[in-house]
């Protein structure tokens, strides 16, 4: 007899459950983390695949650890499948259980020659990139910063950031942001 295949909870099915079991609508989500309702309900529909910046946000307005959204489990191969967030990008959090902490981290890989679609994040805190491997270029407000392997950035995360791969291979960054 066939298994049957299990579809696994996506990441909006999280999010939505998580914001229901908590009554809050998705309104107030909004205005608790500055999304706009119709960008919250494509991610929860799954027509969005949003960045760290986001999950941050929603975590702390949900009063969650981020890695519960991630569906983070303890097995490895489990774990690989949720790693992938983005088309240029993909994270792991280092940090889990701690969403009653103000310091996360992240290892960011940055896809060859790839940026996060140009779309400008901010959200409350501070980050520090250091990196790992490669070569990434990460423009706050009107700078462009290039930082290379072993070269790090702090910056005012408040601040529109975005970031892309300058390379040709995989570029890896060790990603830490305060939020108070």
């Amino acid at each position: 007899m066939a298994k049957k295949a299990v579809k696994s909870e996506s990441l909006g099915d999280r999010i939505r459950k998580m914001r229901e079991a908590q009554d809050i609508e998705l309104d107030a989500l909004a205005h608790k983390t500055g999304y706009a309702p119709e960008y919250l309900q494509e991610v929860e529909n799954g027509k969005t695949a949003p960045p760290v910046g986001f999950l941050i946000q929603i975590s702390r307005a949900l009063k969650i650890d981020s890695s519960s959204l991630l569906g983070e489990a303890k097995k490895k191969e489990r774990r690989k499948s949720y790693s992938k967030r983005t088309r240029a990008y993909s994270y792991q959090n280092l940090t889990p259980d701690s969403e009653d902490k103000h310091l996360w981290a992240y290892l960011i890989t940055l896809d060859p020659k790839k940026e996060h679609e140009r779309v400008a994040y901010q959200h409350e805190g501070e980050e520090f990139v250091y990196c790992l491997d490669g070569e990434a270029e990460i423009q706050v407000k009107d700078t462009n910063n290039i930082i290379k392997t072993g070269e790090s950035l702090h910056f005012n995360s408040a601040d529109q950031h975005t970031l892309r791969n300058l390379i040709d291979t995989e570029t890896k960054l060790l990603v830490v942001v305060y939020a108070p």
